[in-house]
């Protein structure tokens, strides 16, 4: 792997069905950015065992696939500045989407990470307590959520929590929101 080696490889190839194998484990920063970002015809994303990540590794890798339905495991545990930034952004036949057991959180980690997946209707489990600017900010914005995941971080940090939810109009109820000490704009536009 090299920095930036993949960006942009099928970027609306409108066509494509299959993914190839993308087997490394270990990733570089902008690597896999954009990599099948307006694949409409591709339905099922290819496996990604990385466990070592890299700035925007996965940047707008699937963004506006809308033919895609389920999203590959993510098993990695630290993760890195933007990794999963726009990864799945405009997906709007995503159904389900992947574990996120991330408990070390970069900035801008998970930044509109389903945005506008408008089929998406429970949000996986987010279990880190120390936040990072920005890591959730816009994740489910747009989406089709019922209900939100608990949130049981009490370390803040810079618009962590901005815009999480906002657009959901199927949200019901809100997470509590254990932190007792704030961060500028960590619940800005959050609902």
């Amino acid at each position: 792997m090299a920095n930036w080696c993949y960006f942009s490889m099928f970027s609306s190839c409108t066509s494509l069905t299959k993914a190839p194998a993308l087997p490394a484990t270990t990733l570089e920063s902008d690597c896999y950015r954009s990599m099948f970002s307006g694949c409409t015809s591709l339905t099922k994303a290819p496996a990604l065992p990385a466990t070592t990540l890299a700035n925007y590794c996965y940047y707008q890798m699937f963004q506006n696939c809308t033919g895609l339905t389920q999203a590959p495991t993510l098993p990695a545990t630290t993760l890195a500045e933007g990794c999963y930034r726009e990864m799945f952004y405009g997906c709007t036949s995503l159904t389900q989407a992947p574990a996120l057991s991330a408990t070390t959180l970069a900035n801008s980690c998970y930044l509109n990470m389903f945005q506008d997946c408008t089929s998406l209707i429970q949000a996986p489990a987010l279990p880190a307590t120390t936040l990072a600017a920005y890591c959730y900010q816009n994740m489910f914005c747009g989406t089709a959520l019922t209900q939100a995941p608990e949130l049981p971080a009490t370390t803040l940090a810079s618009r962590c929590y901005s815009n999480m939810f906002n657009g959901c109009t199927s949200l019901t109820q809100a997470p509590a929101l254990p932190a007792t000490t704030l961060a500028e704009g960590c619940y800005y536009a959050m609902f």
